[in-house]
């Protein structure tokens, strides 16, 4: 794992992930994996498209994730702790 690279999610991000976070981690993924820290200029399109596209992925995977147990900030600006959701098997 790229030590570069850190979570987006909350709660260890406290507010959501901006664009440039996203961007930036899809970019530490695509130079750790291909080995280069910038790509030679025949690699360029090649290397931008994978960022692209992992950074897509990742604006995806983040909105898509539920963090059972996180924190909300309620009105006032306090901050508490979800109320749990109610099980299906409870009666």
């Amino acid at each position: 794992m790229c030590r570069s690279i850190k979570t987006l999610r909350p709660p260890v991000l406290p507010e959501e992930a901006t664009e440039d976070d996203i961007r930036a981690a899809a970019l530490q993924y695509v130079r750790k994996i291909s080995g280069f820290r910038a790509p030679a200029a025949h690699n360029r399109e090649v290397f931008e498209r994978a960022v692209d596209e992992i950074a897509e992925a990742t604006a995806r995977l983040l909105d898509g994730l539920e963090v059972r147990g996180a924190r909300t900030v309620g009105t006032g600006g306090t901050v508490r702790k979800r109320a749990p959701e109610p099980r299906p098997d409870a009666v």
